[in-house]
């Protein structure tokens, strides 16, 4: 008895769905409507035969069998881009240096390296991971090859980029955590050191709205803030897809002002830079913006 195949579409559908835990995230990505895309989601489950997904307030999160669709629905999505690639006669093949913030996406930045690794196992790529601000400020050296940044959405006018991802700001904190008297009104922030832009928008909005602070924890990384986090240390800023499991938004709670949105950019094309340079930041573009 033949076995049908997986629709591709629905797979691609399902795992950007996953990665930005929610259908109103992964609508805009996918160019569909969020009915459109929960009926992917049905027809998906109904040629599995089990439940993919658990939805909630929060979002969407996947079952067991999810996440096991998951691993294979990214190895088979993966193999298909590769293959059209080797069809058309793309190649990505040498050395290559990206530079990138530690908010973009911790927690699965990983599993997308490993995956540009098996689309592309002649690309020997290079990560380091750098402030926002280095990464601008080294736009135009030779340090690096291709940049991803984060910019806040503040009203400002921003530098040339290609943007790839937009997230939200919050405020965020262990679930529970108070003030430890009533008397004991500054709030305990933590922070990664100075030059971080992030850290510095956090103490300028608190000063702006007259919310008195103290740093209570500075970390070196955003590992370092989202332990701290979970441990309960204090409140910190961080981008949608850096809280992590354990913490919670607190604006209310706290009272604290409203935050902007950033946006994740690759930095554009360099003069004189390689054909490999320009044809990798396209498939970037591509890979992290879903």
């Amino acid at each position: 008895m033949s076995v049908r195949p997986f629709d591709l579409d629905l797979l691609r559908s399902f795992t950007v769905v996953m990665e930005l835990g929610s259908l109103s995230e992964a609508a805009p990505h996918l160019c569909r409507s969020q009915s459109a895309l929960s009926e992917q989601l049905r027809k998906l489950e109904a040629f599995t035969g089990v439940t993919l997904l658990e939805r909630g307030k929060k979002g969407v999160r996947p079952t067991p069998a999810g996440a096991r669709l998951m691993v294979r629905a990214r190895e088979l999505l993966a193999l298909s881009d590769h293959a059209l690639e080797d069809v058309r006669g793309v190649t990505f093949a040498g050395e290559l240096r990206l530079a990138i913030t530690d908010y973009f996406l911790p927690g699965s930045i990983a599993e997308l390296l490993k995956q540009l690794r098996l689309s592309y196992p002649d690309l020997r790529l290079h990560v380091s991971v750098r402030k926002s601000m280095e990464i601008e400020a080294g736009a135009d050296g030779g340090d690096f090859d291709i940049g991803i940044s984060m910019r806040v959405l503040d009203g400002r006018s921003l530098p040339e980029g290609i943007p790839v991802r937009r997230e939200a700001l919050q405020w965020v904190s262990a679930s529970g955590l108070e003030p430890r008297h009533e008397e004991d009104t500054a709030l305990p922030l933590l922070v990664l050191p100075q030059g971080c832009s992030l850290q510095r928008l956090t103490r300028e909005t608190l000063d702006a709205h007259n919310v008195p602070y103290v740093i209570a924890h500075s970390a070196s990384g955003v590992a370092g803030l989202q332990s701290a986090l979970v441990a309960g240390l204090g409140v910190a800023c961080l981008n949608a897809s850096s809280v992590p499991v354990g913490a919670l938004v607190c604006q209310t709670a706290f009272a604290l002002p409203p935050l902007p949105d950033v946006e994740f950019s690759l930095l554009p094309a360099r003069a004189g830079e390689s054909h490999l340079i320009g044809a990798v930041r396209e498939m970037l573009a591509s890979k992290f913006g879903g």
